[in-house]
């Protein structure tokens, strides 16, 4: 992010000292994340400026799972924040993203650990070993070579029993992850380069995209936006912009009468 950031806006970056974001929930399970996604990225800004006197935070957030749109596809879901206290605004970007090696499961030998391990990136993306999926009492996070893989997953099996392996995917372990938190953060520069045409405010960007784009053959309406809300976080002025992706029609492909 700081790489990103720093170009287009011309910012000075700096983490926190001694900030422990696992208060807010982490990856492995130990801590759930109790709130929602935005007052969890406010959290982490508002603690990083108070920290660092700094009126200018930005933070992320990511969640894995299902897919929202592709069957059988896991996903990584970022979000992204920049919450700016002297002027009193926030702006937040997304990206989803099906470029995740996000994954767990139950190995019974070397075997079995080293095929998981390869479908995982590792050793270039880390590992987390547990005695089950919902125990937490051991955990071995950030396993990064095959000595410290081994070493803990005999330990696991001597003093368990069992093991179930899963992808570490706190950024630092993970650079598929980075990836699509710099996606995210390119929406965001993007977000906060656009202002709105009232008040000059910044971050003047999508807040409902509306789908309806007509088939090209029926003209019967599909998935696909056919438009977008674009609105202000300062003075709530919103305005409409349609047909955002520059065409008129939908590829019939994408109709459900069309192609069910």
């Amino acid at each position: 992010m700081a790489p990103l950031l720093t170009q287009a806006l011309q910012v000075h970056c700096t983490l926190a000292p001694n900030i422990n974001t696992d208060q807010w929930g982490t990856f492995s399970g130990e801590v759930e994340r109790k709130d929602d996604v935005l007052t969890t990225l406010r959290n982490k800004c508002k603690h990083a400026m108070e920290l660092t006197q700094c009126d200018l935070a930005v933070a992320s957030e990511g969640s894995f799972g299902a897919h929202p749109s592709i069957f059988f596809a896991q996903a990584d879901d970022e979000v992204v924040m920049v919450l700016d206290a002297k002027n009193g605004f926030e702006i937040v970007a997304r990206e989803i993203s099906s470029n995740t090696n996000f994954n767990g499961q139950y190995v019974q030998n070397e075997e079995e650990l080293f095929v998981f391990a390869k479908t995982a990136k590792f050793p270039s993306h880390g590992l987390i070993l547990k005695s089950a999926e919902k125990n937490f009492s051991e955990t071995v996070k950030g396993i990064k070579s095959k000595e410290d893989l081994l070493k803990a997953y005999y330990h696991m099996i001597k003093t368990h029993q069992k093991v179930y392996v899963e992808t570490d995917m706190r950024a630092m372990y993970n650079p598929t992850r980075m990836q699509v938190i710099a996606s995210a953060t390119s929406k965001l520069i993007d977000a906060i380069a656009v202002c709105c045409p009232q008040c000059k405010a910044p971050g003047f960007s999508i807040t409902q995209s509306i789908p309806g784009l007509a088939c090209s053959w029926c003209n019967k309406p599909t998935q696909s936006t056919r438009m977008h809300i674009m609105g202000c976080i300062k003075c709530e002025y919103t305005a409409l912009n349609e047909f955002p992706h520059q065409k008129t029609t939908e590829d019939p492909m994408y109709c459900d009468f069309c192609n069910p």
